[in-house]
């Protein structure tokens, strides 16, 4: 006997979770962290590098903090800054119908992501005011005391890169974990961009205007921090 009581499945639909301008600053930070790490180990000629990688880092921040504002919708700080309410929910494995906690990153993968980019930000910071009292000196390095250069340096060679090493670990170990424990594919939707989703799930913009807004802003973060560089002399 048939159960006429039985839900019907929801049917499923390609969603755009995440847009091109999100995955392609989400794999150019990979690969210029990737490449700090390498040439800040190395030292000596390669520190030419590792000063324009860091470069290239504040621009990819400064770019992501403002489009968390203006991005597509899953890009947007709003849409996945959870207070602790939903947070519990989530550790629960309780959610409500609105918690959409599969769509876009989920509490957890949204505490990553701002611990991520503050520990950046403050890598970049102290960055630029280093002093390695050999040949390295940050470009705003002249507007401090040189005790505070110094202090900024050691936590840019110390703390600062082991910190930023752990939340990588512990960032692919998420991956590994969804994908290998939960059946859930985060790699996949970074590169394409899409999901099979269920329901009604909003959206985000890919057009070629949101892109063409996303390159002027890039361009705008790399002029602004090409000023800061230059400020610095």
């Amino acid at each position: 006997m048939s159960d006429h009581n039985a839900p019907t499945p929801m049917a499923l639909s390609v969603v755009r979770v995440w847009d091109l301008p999100t995955r392609l600053f989400h794999w150019l930070l990979a690969a210029a962290v990737v490449s700090q790490v390498i040439t800040g180990t190395i030292g000596g000629a390669a520190m030419t590098w590792h000063f324009r990688g860091g470069y290239c880092v504040f621009t990819l921040i400064v770019f992501r903090i403002v489009w968390g504002l203006v991005g597509g919708h899953w890009s947007r700080f709003a849409n996945f800054l959870y207070g602790p309410a939903s947070v519990l929910r989530y550790m629960r494995g309780q959610p409500l119908s609105g918690d959409l906690f599969h769509v876009g990153h989920n509490p957890l993968g949204s505490a990553s992501v701002f611990a991520m980019l503050a520990m950046l930000a403050i890598q970049v910071a102290t960055g630029l005011v280093a002093d390695d009292e050999i040949a390295n000196v940050g470009p705003l390095n002249r507007y401090v005391s040189n005790a505070f250069g110094l202090g900024m340096t050691a936590w840019h060679k110390g703390p600062g890169i082991a910190l930023i090493l752990a939340l990588v670990i512990l960032h692919v170990a998420a991956i590994v974990f969804y994908t290998w424990r939960k059946g859930h594919d985060l790699v996949r939707p970074m590169v394409g961009g899409d999901k099979l989703l269920a329901g009604a799930v909003p959206a985000s913009a890919d057009d070629r205007l949101t892109r063409v807004r996303a390159l002027a802003i890039a361009l705008a973060c790399a002029a602004l921090v090409a000023a800061v560089v230059k400020f610095g002399g």
